[in-house]
């Protein structure tokens, strides 16, 4: 009996253990599949719309793409971006659908909770149908291309069923983005995670400071790390912005007007430059860049005028502490009640071959998104908030002719943020501090710098100040404009600059300086002529300023008591030349400490320690290159592939090498900085004329593409290509690269 007994226990068992491995197997394979299954959209209408586009890339594999309509040229953009980085293009596809967490894990499901957070898909399904209908042509053509490259590319598919698209796909992205460009992520981070807000961008006008926000309750308990790592890959860096602009008059170019585009961007990923010439039987004709996810470009020219952007950071973000009922579920406004919306999303999470459905519930007030931590629910309104007419403007832009039909287009601050620099075939050049700045009612009596108390419906403004209201200077006496992410009071020369005291304070507009921008403002000042010698002078310009963090800085060295090790360093750092050229013993050093105190510097944040960064960066040396003064080019390189080239300029001089990735070998590879730079010309009595240069190449994620690395060594010995902007150009050195695509979109 007892043997019998032990066979039936050792029989269940082995029964017991195979029906766990079942469930396991079957759970297993539920993770693995089943977020393609519930996440995937029905397909788009069928149209029966036939699209045709001519491609011919240049020497240099810029793609210049040609339709007989504006719609057929949009569809050649996304089949030419995904020749040459579909890889990006999907991740930036997955987050405008909410699904990056499954491409990217943890990160991915921090982009995809941001989503649903500002409800980038609602507003995309309320205003998308209100844009124009040849804007949104534009966007299906261009939905139709990438579904077309995906059903011809199967095999590069990293996602299932994350094709196919439709044109409300690709603007719920740009809903996704754009408010990450004046530091959304900045203010959702923290309060993600619970902790005291700093308004990082906000301005610093005297007599109306912004504190540190704080919600005056007890810290909250340790955030998970997930909510403190809120990072989101969707616009500049918010602790090392950069981008340098320039717009030179005839008058003070030697008859050529001039514009430099240089726009500080990370070096690949969703937010990376793409160049391309595109242009259409109806009148589009562009040369300039774009970011993944766009059927048009942000920035260049066409034959009669141009811009360029740099960021700018006015009080684009309000927060208001709500005040919650017991249960946590209603919200009091102006003395009544009012019911939180509550919304349960399941974010995708990717965890080696499985992908977790993490359920995660999205409030909302009439305020605008609500996130709830230990301290309380805090409610967030900003700029643009809801809105999507961009997506016109930046289409209208692209095809204006005369400036004042340009300035018509920008005076609908539909572009929520960014500075814009202009010049054209006339010799007008212009700035314009473009934002679409809350138009806060300046007859309530409000603390606009703090936390708001979010019982009160005075404090919810609606819409924008008018354009008349924003700074702007066009066609300075000074015959030249710029912007390196400063102030707007410095940008064209004394006598030529506006008055602070002319602008009200609600506006919220920055006083900061950059390096950059003081090296720029002095170069071209003290310049008598700036031809394009000049111009390129200061634009590769490596100097700093002993002024500002700089001078704090060595104010901090000349003052640290230290021996040996740490004393060398320190005096060799005092002996620097305040240039990143890579020729001065001290390149290098001062390449690794200065950046924290430029972010410090920018960000409100405390000033770091100076011996414990000097420390790190000499033990850093000292480890790796065996001495405190190796060359700059030893150290900071540009990488891709099996390319490995040295490169000058620092964290924040006009040649920029402004953020990197520490590799095993003790070298920095670059990943942000002097990103797409674009010199255009408008000489006496002839056409418009451009040049470029990328750091890798057109083809930045294809290594068996000779594209792939070949403007490298044009980037780093600050050298620039021709744009093949007119065809007869273009077919002229590559006549052999033309082909044609063609099909029938949508069809099922």
């Amino acid at each position: 009996m007892r043997d019998l007994g032990e066979k039936s226990v050792m029989t269940w068992v082995k029964r017991g253990g195979f029906a766990l491995l079942v469930l396991f197997v079957l759970a297993f394979a539920v993770l693995a599949t089943w977020e393609p299954v519930m996440m995937a959209s029905a397909a788009p209408p069928a149209s029966g719309r036939t699209y045709s586009a001519e491609i011919i890339r240049d020497e240099w594999g810029v793609p210049h793409i040609t339709g007989k309509t504006d719609a057929d040229t949009a569809y050649g953009v996304a089949i030419a971006h995904a020749e040459d980085d579909f890889f990006t293009l999907q991740d930036v596809v997955a987050m405008s659908r909410g699904r990056y967490g499954a491409i990217a894990g943890e990160e991915g499901a921090q982009v995809d909770y941001v989503y649903h957070l500002i409800d980038a898909r609602g507003t995309a399904e309320r205003e998308y149908p209100k844009l124009p209908a040849d804007t949104r042509a534009l966007f299906e053509a261009y939905a139709a291309g990438l579904n077309q490259y995906a059903v011809e590319h199967a095999e590069e598919i990293k996602l299932a069923n994350l094709f196919p698209i439709a044109g409300i796909d690709v603007a719920a992205g740009f809903a996704l983005r754009q408010p990450f460009f004046f530091g959304l992520d900045g203010v959702i981070g923290p309060l993600v995670a619970g902790e005291d807000l700093r308004r990082e961008h906000g301005p610093d006008i005297p007599g109306f400071p912004r504190p540190p926000l704080d919600a005056a309750a007890p810290a909250p308990a340790a955030a998970p790390k997930q909510a403190r790592s809120l990072v989101l890959p969707l616009g500049e860096d918010a602790e090392h912005l950069g981008s340098n602009a320039f717009a030179v008059a005839p008058g003070k170019g030697g008859g050529t007007t001039t514009l430099i585009s240089n726009s500080h961007q990370p070096l690949r990923g969703g937010v990376a430059w793409y160049e391309l010439v595109v242009e259409s039987g109806e009148g589009w004709h562009f040369a300039g860049a774009n970011f993944p996810g766009s059927p048009f470009p942000f920035l260049g020219h066409n034959e009669h005028l141009g811009w360029t952007n740099t960021v700018n950071t006015p009080d684009m973000i309000d927060v208001y502490q709500l005040e919650l009922d017991e249960g946590g579920t209603r919200y009091k406004l102006d003395g009544q009640w009012r019911d939180l919306e509550s919304e349960w999303v399941t974010l995708p999470v990717r965890m080696g071959p499985v992908v977790l459905p993490i359920r995660k519930e999205v409030l909302r007030s009439v305020h605008g998104p609500v996130i709830r931590n230990a301290k309380g629910a805090f409610a967030v309104r900003y700029g643009g908030i809801g809105q999507l007419q961009q997506l016109d403007a930046y289409y209208r832009l692209n095809k204006a002719k005369t400036f004042a039909e340009w300035e018509g287009q920008l005076s609908r601050l539909a572009i929520p943020s960014t500075n814009f620099i202009y010049a054209d075939e006339t010799g007008t050049i212009g700035y314009f501090y473009n934002a679409a700045i809350p138009n806060r009612p300046a007859n309530v009596k409000a603390d606009w710098r703090s936390i708001l108390p979010g019982n009160r419906s005075d404090l919810i403004w609606q819409g924008a100040v008018p354009f008349s209201a924003i700074p702007k200077v066009v066609n300075p006496a000074s015959g030249w404009v710029y912007n390196s992410n400063n102030t707007p009071f410095t940008a064209a020369g004394d006598g030529s600059d506006l008055d602070p005291e002319a602008f009200s304070p609600l506006l919220g507009i920055e006083l900061k300086q950059t390096n950059r921008s003081r090296r720029a403002y002095k170069l071209l000042s003290e310049a008598g002529v700036l031809d394009r010698a000049t111009l390129e002078r200061i634009k590769y310009d490596t100097g700093y300023e002993q002024d500002g963090y700089v001078a704090r800085l060595f104010e901090a060295l000349e003052a640290m008591p230290a021996e040996g090790e740490l004393a060398k360093a320190r005096d060799l750092l005092l002996s620097w030349d305040l240039t990143s050229d890579g020729k001065g013993a001290a390149d290098a050093i001062a390449m690794l400490i200065i950046r924290d105190f430029m972010a410090a510097d920018y960000n409100n944040k405390p000033f770091p320690d100076v011996a414990e960064k000097l420390k790190a960066a000499a033990d850093h040396l000292t480890k790796h290159f065996g001495r405190l003064d190796p060359p700059l080019g030893d150290l900071v390189r540009l990488r891709q592939g099996k390319v490995d080239l040295p490169v000058d300029g620092g964290s924040d001089t006009l040649r920029a090498a402004t953020t990197w990735d520490v590799a095993d070998d003790g070298r920095l590879s670059l990943k942000h900085g002097d990103s797409f730079i674009m010199w255009v010309e408008w000489q006496p009595g002839q056409k418009v004329s451009s040049r470029s240069v990328q750091p890798f190449g057109a083809a930045s994620t294809r290594p068996q593409s000779p594209h792939y690395t070949d403007q490298m060594k044009l980037f780093v010995e600050h050298r620039l290509k021709p744009v093949h902007f007119w065809r007869d150009d273009l077919l002229a050195t590559a006549s052999t690269r033309r082909h044609t695509i063609k099909t029938v979109t949508n069809a099922r």
